[in-house]
């Protein structure tokens, strides 16, 4: 059933909630019984009190997926008996579909329109993805000399430590433990504080579906947390989304310990450039206020520097105003909203901070203002300013739903702004002329670019998603995030 604004309240109002870790297939609290506030970023009620783990839940966690990988319960199955387990709990996601878009929409404050329509059916999806693939990727027979056999194989690396952000806390969750535990690993799962529940849940649907103990683990915490993991000497790879001073510390951890595998998935700074011949200026517009205002500007790829021609930015900014309209803040869990609350009142103070840079340096053009302030939750408007491409708030990563416009006049001119950053996670180019398009797309240093839009194909499984310099290293998504977390082993036969 379609459900109404209604009927998601009184379901918020009695869904129950766990904030237990997940060990060993088992719910349990932290060894010493520390706790931290859920607080719902819609209103500032606390929803649950969640394990704080520290080094002891850590070492725990780790021993047994250590544990469960040198006993080859998950790794030892059969490719086919592996498959079926990863459906069966993508199958599962599904059938708690509407629990767990709940779930995600009262901890991360995410429209439940979202939730339910994108987030967890790509979750879901994402699983689904990389379980087709375990059967169907083999290694190499190497061209050697005839008194010998060469076999390049692929193993799994061990214990896989995936540490996540709250933007998309389930999906940027499955995008690491999906092609890990497809890989044949074994997986401690570190979420955000500030998002923890889904992933608390998703633990128990594992092992529902069959995933065997201490395979899959979850250990909700602070940043001490995610700390512990890097500098774990039993973990054997770490993969990290989020900010990149926290990326930089992880790889410190790493090479203070064991000298774990990286991978990294970091900041962004996007430019998205409209040229003048842009082929259609309202699809235009409109896909430029999606690109900054959807997930309340909280995305690592967000189209968060519109670099429009000179001749046509006071038309293109009078359209990206009128599409922004659609964007007004409102309860999460109304189906009609499509603009939910900011995380918390940290990233809320962060984003404000930014937009009174934004006052001092540029021409506020729309928006600016923190609204909804007497429901206790955190909501900002979309806004929209004119700037120098100097400007703080064009330079620095603001993760919230904050547009700086830089006029350019040439196309030399926009790419070398484009390029201007110490991010290249993404970027798009708008032009009628597609030979001018692939030519502006070849010169953008950015992991993935889109032509005559922004986004598109996202939800597609098919493309490796990362970045060029700071936004980090790897790539989620694809058969290529397989060999993050594979060893390439090389197997010499003689025969004579």
């Amino acid at each position: 059933m379609s459900r109404t604004y209604a009927n998601w309240q009184d379901r918020a109002a009695t869904l129950a909630i766990e904030g237990r870790a997940f060990i060993d297939g088992e719910l349990r609290h932290a060894r010493d019984g520390k706790t931290f506030a859920c607080e719902s970023p819609i209103d500032g009620r606390v929803l649950a009190r969640v394990a704080d783990c520290g080094a002891a839940d850590v070492d725990a966690a780790v021993a047994v997926a250590r544990r469960a990988f040198t006993a080859q319960s998950w790794a030892g199955q059969n490719p086919r008996q592996r498959k079926a387990v990863l459906q069966r709990w993508a199958a599962l996601m599904r059938e708690h579909l509407e629990e767990l878009a709940l779930l995600e929409t009262l901890d991360s404050g995410k429209p439940i329109g979202d939730t339910i329509h994108i987030d967890i059916p790509a979750a879901a999806h994402c699983v689904d993805w990389y379980a087709e693939a375990i059967d169907k990727i083999g290694g190499e027979v190497a061209p050697v000399d005839h008194h010998l056999v060469g076999l390049v194989t692929r193993e799994p690396v061990g214990v896989v430590a995936a540490v996540v952000p709250w933007n998309f806390p389930l999906l940027m969750a499955a995008w690491k433990f999906g092609p890990a535990l497809a890989a044949g690993n074994s997986v401690v799962l570190k979420p955000s504080e500030k998002s923890p529940l889904t992933a608390i849940r998703v633990a128990q649907l594992a092992i529902e579906a069959g995933l065997p103990p201490g395979v899959f683990n979850v250990v909700p915490g602070t940043g001490e947390a995610g700390r512990l993991l890097a500098l774990h000497r039993d973990v054997d790879c770490i993969a990290f989304t989020g900010s990149t001073r926290t990326g930089r510390a992880i790889m410190e951890c790493a090479a203070q310990s064991n000298l774990k595998r990286v991978w990294l998935e970091l900041g962004g700074k996007s430019p998205n450039i409209v040229l003048p011949d842009c082929p259609d200026l309202d699809r235009a517009a409109q896909a430029a206020a999606d690109a900054i205002f959807f997930n309340m500007g909280e995305v690592c790829t967000a189209g968060s520097r519109l670099l429009v021609h000179r001749d046509i930015k006071d038309v293109f900014i009078d359209k990206v105003i009128a599409a922004a309209r659609r964007y007004v803040p409102g309860d999460p869990l109304d189906p009609a909203v499509t603009m939910g609350a900011i995380v918390d009142q940290i990233q809320l103070d962060r984003v404000l901070d930014y937009i009174e840079s934004g006052r001092r340096e540029g021409r506020l053009v729309a928006g600016g203002a923190r609204v909804r302030e007497e429901t206790g939750g955190f909501y900002v408007q979309p806004t929209v300013f004119e700037v120098k491409p100097d400007a703080r708030i064009a330079r620095e990563e603001i993760f919230g739903p904050v547009l700086s416009v830089i006029a350019f006049d040439t196309i030399d001119e926009a790419v070398s702004i484009a390029n201007d950053t110490e991010y290249g996670l993404a970027a798009a180019v708008w032009s009628a002329d597609l030979a001018t398009a692939h030519e502006v797309a070849r010169r953008l240093r950015a992991g993935t670019v889109w032509v005559n839009g922004y986004a598109d194909g996202s939800d597609d499984m098919n493309f490796p998603f990362g970045g060029y310099r700071q936004s980090g290293n790897g790539r989620d998504k694809s058969l290529h995030a397989l060999e993050k977390y594979t060893e390439l082993k090389s197997t010499i036969v003689r025969l004579r």
